[in-house]
């Protein structure tokens, strides 16, 4: 099956049929804005992970967020694995080796050359875009750039968003839009292709081959990749908002917005097998 390459008209996620959620194995999921609602992550989000995870069907986070933070999703939370800072790396601890797996798009020589670069880049949409700062959690980070726009500064204008992108890729780098922070590296890789690796790493199997075993949930445009992959891709209800900005749209929608729609999600999956 190929990627879908336009958009599709998303449909509520009642109809994403029975069969097909029998089927799903493997949940993959955004972070923000999709397991967290207003930055925060409810009881009702991380309870549908634990019982999916009881249920046999894996999870994996694949998220913007930086490698710090993806280090402790990955120990102390019921996944399988992590996917960090938009493809950059994965991370996956074995609880019964207690060792803790890492793969990179890059080697650290590379990685530390990029983030010369991207320090200067940083400086430069600083002072192009008034009002944006360097991400709270950018310490945290190996391998990317992420510029707050809306999560500890003022929301900024869609058209400063943009701006921000526009400058990362006039400097040859790449540059994704989530709901709070604008992305940047250099590299081809995204979500998409460090995820292939995962599967491949962790679980002995071709992605390609997997798709309706899988189910991706995300929000917003960096989630554009997976949603064009993954026949059973599913948005929570504020992916609406990115709707004339999404270059792939999800097959379905849920009622509910951020971590509660993925609550709802998985609801859907545990009747699928009643």
């Amino acid at each position: 099956m190929q990627s879908r390459k336009s958009k599709t008209r998303m449909q509520p996620v009642s109809a994403f049929p029975a069969p097909d959620r029998k089927a799903i194995r493997y949940v993959l999921t955004d972070i923000d804005d999709t397991l967290t609602t207003n930055g925060i992550l409810e009881a009702c989000a991380y309870s549908a992970i634990e019982r999916l995870a009881a249920a046999g069907i894996s999870v994996v986070p694949i998220t913007g967020r930086p490698a710090g933070w993806c280090d402790h999703i990955a120990r102390m939370w019921p996944v399988e694995g992590v996917v960090g800072e938009n493809g950059a790396m994965y991370f996956r601890y074995d609880r019964s080796e207690r060792r803790m797996y890492r793969r990179y798009s890059k080697s650290p020589e590379q990685r530390s050359t990029d983030r010369e670069k991207l320090t200067r880049l940083g400086e430069h949409i600083l002072r192009e875009v008034p009002g944006c700062a360097i991400a709270a959690d950018q310490a945290y980070r190996e391998a990317d750039l992420a510029i707050d726009f809306t999560e500890d500064v003022a929301p900024l204008p869609r058209q400063a968003v943009e701006r921000i992108q526009r400058l990362f890729e006039e400097a040859g780098a790449h540059a994704k839009i989530s709901s709070i922070h604008v992305n940047g590296w250099f590299g081809d890789y995204d979500k998409l292709t460090m995820t292939k690796v995962l599967f491949e790493d962790a679980f002995g199997i071709e992605l390609q081959n997997h798709r309706e075993q899988i189910v991706f949930c995300g929000d917003s445009p960096n989630d554009a990749p997976m949603f064009g992959y993954f026949p059973n891709s599913v948005g929570v209800a504020n992916v609406r908002e990115f709707a004339d900005r999404i270059s792939a749209e999800p097959q379905w929608v849920t009622e509910a917005r951020g971590g509660a729609g993925f609550s709802e999600l998985a609801g859907r999956l545990f009747a699928a097998h009643e």
